[in-house]
C-alpha cells in the first residue's frame, strides 16, 4: 500500500515536471523547432505515464501483508574436535563399537567449557559402552560424533540439547535443554 502510494506520487511529480518543461515549447509553437547538436543532447529518458484518473478515483483495498518469511533454521550439529586420530578400523553405520567416555554439562565460560561431570565409563568398576552405530541406542549427538572415528581415536563432542536429551533432560542428572560435552575414545569396532 505504501509502496503503491509512493510510486503514484513519484509518477505525478515526474508528470508535473514534464508538463512544466513542455509549456515554454508550446508558447513558441509558431517558431520552427531546432535540435541542439548531438554532443549537447541529453540522453532520452523513458516516457512517464501518469496514472489514469480511474485508478486514482477508486479507493484502494488494504493489502494484507504476507507474514515475513522465517529464515530456515539450520539443523543442529555436533561440534567435533579430534584430539587423536586413530589408526585402526573405522566406525561406520551398522558396526558395533566400544567407547570410553566422560560427560559434562557444557558451560562455554568454564575452564575447558566443562561444567559438572555427570557420567564416565572411566570411573572405578565401569567398562566402555558398547552399541550398534546407527541403531538409535544412544543420543543422536553420539551417532553423529562417533561415526567416522578410527580405533584409538579420541574426540571431544560438543552436543546441542536438541541432539542430546532436549526438553526432557535425563533424570535428575541432566537438566532440560542442556548442551553436553563428551570426551570419547573409540576402543573397538566389530
Amino acid at each position: 500500500m505504501i509502496r503503491r502510494s509512493a510510486f503514484i506520487a513519484l509518477l505525478l511529480a515526474a508528470a508535473s515536471v514534464h508538463a512544466q518543461q513542455s509549456a515554454p515549447q508550446q508558447q513558441e509553437a509558431g517558431k520552427p523547432a531546432t535540435q541542439p547538436p548531438p554532443e549537447q543532447q541529453q540522453p532520452a529518458s523513458p516516457p512517464v505515464t501518469p496514472p489514469s484518473p480511474a485508478t486514482e478515483a477508486q479507493p484502494t483495498q488494504p493489502v494484507q501483508a504476507e507474514p515475513p518469511a522465517v529464515p530456515a533454521t539450520p539443523a543442529p550439529q555436533v561440534e567435533i574436535v579430534d584430539r587423536v586420530v586413530g589408526k585402526g578400523k573405522e566406525a561406520t553405520l551398522g558396526s558395533n563399537v566400544a567407547v570410553n567416555y566422560t560427560g559434562w554439562l557444557h558451560k562455554p565460560l568454564a575452564p575447558k567449557q566443562r561444567g559438572r561431570k555427570f557420567d564416565s565409563s572411566l570411573d572405578a568398576g565401569r567398562t566402555p559402552i558398547e552399541f550398534q552405530l546407527g541403531a538409535g541406542r544412544v543420543i543422536k549427538g553420539w551417532e553423529q560424533g562417533v561415526a567416522g572415528m578410527k580405533v584409538g581415536g579420541k574426540r571431544t563432542l560438543i552436543i546441542p540439547s536438541a541432539l542430546a536429551y532436549g526438553k526432557r533432560g535425563a533424570g535428575g542428572v541432566i537438566p532440560p535443554d542442556a548442551d553436553l560435552i563428551f570426551d570419547v575414545e573409540l576402543m573397538d569396532v566389530k
